[in-house]
């Protein structure tokens, strides 16, 4: 059995191609890929790409200032962040939300449109791996041709899984049986249409939206179009700790908001969704309220 894409890239001594990561003795990372010959700058000095060629991944290489760098492989989350921008990347705290709550697993056929930098197409791939089918749906060919190379920088190569086209999700959308929908753009609630007819049922939709009136209007839209379970919506915050001897407090910066997060499960043909049990808040319908499509 062949080894799954990408797979050669996370193990073993560094290879000529290969992603490294160096941390400084103050935490800061630098990203980039070994060449024969080349060698890598900063600041503090230099020292010859080749020294790390052939080494073990966890590796301390000192400078010409005798300043000492951590070598390893970055992770797949940091790399994201460290990779060059179109669009703004989906963080990898949202990322981890979506893998799990959209439940992509292994093989699955997932349907992706704006594709931006390439990151939550990076972590899609990695997850429905060599046998599922990931097509990304991406509006701007300049943010196409950028997800495009980071997705293949870090698999080493195109990915078998992957097919990126340039589009719109409506006007394009062509795939059936589909397990999964992941809507990243500004009016996810314009393509319910063509996805519900797309998607298995069971299947999940998940939208990612950045603003409270966008996460209103999409919620209320999937309740609207009447083939989908009761939405879910969510944001998720994370915050790091300091540890040093007794000195354990929160940090002061924490990843706050980043986007909102809602997943809603298909229905069988011709079923309508149970009736909500629970009473909306006083007011929340009053008399000028006109629909999630209206205004």
């Amino acid at each position: 059995m062949s080894e799954p894409t990408g797979a050669a890239r996370r193990r073993g001594p560094f290879k000529v191609g290969d992603q490294v990561q160096l941390t400084d003795p103050k935490g800061r990372h630098y990203t980039f890929t070994l060449e024969e010959g080349k060698n890598f700058h900063t600041h503090k000095g230099s020292f010859p790409h080749d020294e790390l060629i052939g080494a073990p991944e966890g590796s301390v290489v000192r400078t010409t200032g005798n300043v000492a760098y951590l070598a390893l492989r970055p992770l797949l989350p940091d790399y994201v962040l460290s990779m060059p921008r179109g669009a703004a990347v989906v963080y990898p705290k949202d990322a981890g939300q979506i893998l799990a709550f959209a439940d992509i697993f292994p093989g699955a056929r997932v349907v992706e449109a704006g594709v931006g930098s390439g990151s939550l197409s990076s972590f899609l791939l990695r997850a429905i791996g060599d046998s599922g089918m990931l097509h990304s749906y991406e509006r701007r060919e300049d943010f196409a041709e950028i997800a495009k190379g980071n997705v293949e920088r870090y698999f080493g190569g195109p990915h078998p899984a992957w097919q990126l086209t340039v589009g719109d999700l409506q006007d394009n959308l062509s795939d059936t049986d589909v397990d999964r929908v992941i809507l990243d753009m500004l009016a996810p609630w314009e393509c319910l249409e063509a996805v519900s007819k797309a998607l298995v049922p069971g299947g999940i939709l998940c939208c990612y939206v950045a603003t409270t009136t966008q996460l209103a209007r999409t919620v209320e839209s999937i309740r609207e179009f009447g083939c989908y379970a009761e939405p879910q919506p969510w944001e998720s915050m994370i915050r790091n700790w300091h540890v040093e001897g007794l000195a354990v407090r929160p940090d002061h910066r924490m990843i706050g908001h980043t986007g909102f997060l809602v997943t809603a499960r298909r229905l069988a043909d011709g079923v309508e969704p149970p009736m909500r049990r629970r009473r909306p808040a006083k007011g929340a319908y009053g008399e000028d309220y006109e629909g999630p499509n209206k205004g």
